[in-house]
């Protein structure tokens, strides 16, 4: 076994723990021509979805709904169940009590991100910034007695339902050893002229080995690379999610990270990562291309349909909010209960909406051409 990575160590009670070498790795990555490629071509990508992110009249029309449908990939990783339009009728109804646990962990997901981006405004990336992210994360959802906000003081480890620390697959360092090991982490990503896709798969994988969190350290660790490049400046705007890519390749994901431990692979474990940056950045910028020219479409359909002065904004409202209530659209852009209403059934009408719950009162509509749009994502490599 290589120890190129870090060794495992025995401890006290008999076991053994996974001690990880601190970043960048010794000896230094190997850089191939196909691993300067794939770094190239993952850049360009990442350069191009910014670019247009940028130029883009109003980019959170798109960032908003974006960011809900990456909560939902990165908590279906984890086994929960909800969708985006559970997430959406959330939004809507604004349920306190009796909520579905799997529709409050991938909100969570959504208030943990915009937490992040909140404090990046005033503070480095830092241990302590995860911490509140992950404290944002875990709060009142499955795991959520097990410390949110708080690196763990108890072994962990990593295997089937219900197996043994004796059987598990990984044990992530000892107690004692982490805060140590996460402070070298922080140097790293403190000290570091790397690229930012090249620190972010580094900073990911060594996160995932520390497992710092008693729960939560898969979604935190994804969190964390979107949270890296805006903080590098090669995101303006979170668009950049891998949670797809890695659902649809998860078992190589794994085996990718244990090859790291295992036979001090970063080279394989970089070039999966940069594969998956740059298929995700293409996919996104071709859903937020045919989103901008729905968004136009339907900017000049109301325009043609003289839908009044209410038309305009609410295009605008559901590209922010897919699914909308008379209620909620009234909250939003203003109204009375019988223009909003007329409104709603006329871009009905037109196909921009469609009601789905067939009741007369308490409607909801659904804007399926932008969902639609969303859920043709669909980010696999096509290139050797």
């Amino acid at each position: 076994m290589s120890t190129r990575a870090g060794r495992y160590e025995q401890q006290p009670t008999g076991y053994q723990a996974f001690v990880p070498k601190p970043l960048p790795p010794d000896p230094p990555l190997r850089w191939d021509d196909d691993l300067l490629r794939r770094l190239s071509d993952a850049d360009a990508a990442v350069g191009r979805l910014d670019g247009l992110a940028r130029n883009l009249p109003n980019p959170d029309l798109f960032v908003a709904t974006y960011v809900r449908q990456e909560a939902v990939l990165s908590s279906q990783i984890e086994g929960t169940q909800s969708s985006l339009d559970d997430v959406l009728a959330f939004e809507i109804t604004e349920l306190e009590t009796g909520l579905p646990a799997d529709v409050t962990e991938t909100v969570n997901y959504v208030r943990a991100m915009s937490e992040g981006l909140r404090l990046l405004d005033k503070l480095p990336l830092s241990g302590w910034l995860i911490r509140a992210v992950h404290k944002e994360l875990m709060t009142n959802v499955r795991g959520g007695e097990r410390d949110p906000g708080q690196f763990r003081r108890t072994q962990n480890w990593i295997g089937p339902a219900g197996c043994t620390l004796e059987k598990a697959r990984f044990v992530p360092p000892a107690p004692a050893d982490l805060p140590a090991a996460f402070g070298e982490l922080e140097r790293f990503l403190n000290t570091t002229t790397q690229p930012p896709l090249v620190v972010a798969a580094l900073a990911h994988a060594q996160f995932e080995t520390l497992h710092p969190f008693l729960d939560g350290n898969g979604r935190t660790g994804r969190l964390l690379i979107t949270l890296l490049l805006i903080e590098r400046k090669m995101l303006s705007h979170p668009l950049l999610y891998l949670s797809l890519f890695l659902k649809q390749n998860r078992s190589e994901y794994y085996d990718r990270l244990d090859s790291i431990r295992t036979r001090g692979d970063w080279e394989g474990w970089l070039r999966f990562f940069l594969i998956g940056a740059a298929v995700t950045a293409a996919d996104a910028l071709r859903v937020a291309t045919d989103v901008t020219k729905l968004h136009d479409q339907h900017m000049r359909l109301v325009g043609s349909e003289n839908l009044g002065r209410y038309g305009p904004p609410m295009v605008d409202l559901l590209f922010k909010h897919p699914l909308v209530t008379v209620r909620f659209a009234i909250e939003r852009i203003g109204g009375t209960a019988p223009t909003i209403g007329k409104l709603l059934e006329r871009l009905t009408a037109l196909g921009v909406v469609e009601e789905i719950t067939g009741r007369r009162w308490d409607r909801f509509y659904r804007h399926s051409p932008f969902l639609d749009l969303l859920a043709s994502s669909d980010p696999t490599e096509d290139t050797p």
